[in-house]
């Protein structure tokens, strides 16, 4: 199986890639089209801007290759919010995957961004198959996606968001499975061998 992490001008691809070769899977960082065409999973990972990153894919036609995509992709963090109609980080239109808006966390109380371990509930997706209610993942983030017909899991950090997207073959989350230790390997696990 060929499993493509898609590179752009974001962070973390390599330990998406280490995280990966844990759990015994191979895996290419790569930009090329063919590459990312032919593969049989994809990854979407992503720390970063999000109307930089837009450029950098719009510049190389990722932008229309991801969303045409006919295989499982999975998006983390950023890349789950790229997957989205809009963001409000940098008001940048994302590529309409996924028909959910992206807003900017705002407090008076709680820190942001949301640094550190939250819980997941109210799963629902092939993704979480063999792990449990309210199990904990790692997030870095200070944008949300919003709760919409695609949310297949949530948390609460300052109000309930979207912790998991899922339409078609396209899959997201916005917490980091490459840094949530045995849950995170197992979710990658699922996507790569039961979606």
């Amino acid at each position: 199986m060929q499993v493509a992490i898609i590179k752009y001008n974001s962070g973390n691809v390599f330990s998406v890639q280490n995280a990966l070769n844990r759990i015994g899977v191979d895996s290419i960082i790569t930009d090329n089209k063919r590459q990312i065409e032919n593969a049989d999973r994809i990854i979407f990972p992503g720390v970063g801007h999000a109307a930089s990153a837009m450029q950098y894919l719009q510049e190389r036609d990722l932008d229309t290759i991801i969303k045409n995509l006919l295989q499982p992709v999975l998006g983390i963090c950023l890349g789950m919010q790229l997957m989205c109609a809009h963001s409000e980080e940098g008001d940048t239109s994302g590529l309409g995957i996924f028909d959910a808006n992206v807003k900017k966390f705002a407090s008076p109380l709680l820190k942001v961004p949301q640094v550190g371990w939250n819980d997941i509930e109210n799963c629902r997706s092939v993704l979480f198959e063999g792990l449990k209610e309210h199990e904990y993942m790692y997030y870095v983030h200070g944008y949300y996606a919003v709760i919409s017909q695609h949310t297949c899991a949530q948390t609460t950090y300052i109000l309930p968001y979207s912790a998991a997207l899922h339409s078609g073959n396209f899959y997201a989350v916005q917490f980091h499975p490459e840094k949530s230790g045995r849950a995170g390997e197992k979710l990658l696990k699922n996507f790569i061998e039961r979606t």
